[in-house]
């Protein structure tokens, strides 16, 4: 019951991800109804229910456009877990600071970088010109397309939905 299930808005748009009993709990109150059924049925003692992969609202909420949240995770899978200095793949990377924050870099896509460890230290409190290091792409915010967003999650019955938004 705890299986991801996609909820797409009233127009088909991806919103979000939630539990199936989520999902089932939207369905019941005819606020969603199913649209791909990937994963067998529910049994109940008088009824048996689909079990649900995509489900659509039936009606659109109207949201601002979404962004990719700043934080670690995201900037270590901008960056494909790898530092930007030395380009090596990691399971213990840092953030680094481009421009130190005590000389004015900002807490910012652009600003954050993942690094290893010993290029962190390397670089320390100094700007790339200083320490005489080069990144290996500039950095950038991500654009929150429905693949970007929801596609850790991915299932099979899902791929039709995300492409194009």
């Amino acid at each position: 019951m705890n299986e991801p299930v996609l909820v797409l808005n009233g127009n088909y748009e991806p919103i979000n991800i939630c539990s199936t009993k989520r999902a089932m709990g939207l369905i019941l109150e005819d606020k969603a109804m199913v649209l791909e059924n990937g994963r067998g049925v529910i049994h109940t003692i008088s009824r048996t229910y689909e079990r649900p992969s995509v489900i659509r609202l039936s009606y659109v909420v109207r949201r601002p456009r979404p962004r990719v949240r700043l934080c670690k995770r995201e900037i270590l899978r901008r960056d494909n877990y790898r530092c930007q200095y030395c380009g090596r793949e990691s399971s213990q990377l840092t953030l680094d600071h481009i421009e130190p924050r005590y000389r004015g870099g900002g807490h910012s896509w652009k600003n954050l970088v993942a690094a290893c460890p010993q290029c962190n230290r390397r670089k320390g409190g100094r700007s790339l010109s200083q320490a005489k290091m080069q990144l290996l792409r500039q950095p950038f915010e991500p654009h929150p397309t429905a693949e970007y967003l929801f596609g850790r999650y991915k299932d099979n019955t899902w791929a039709k939905y995300l492409e194009g938004w």
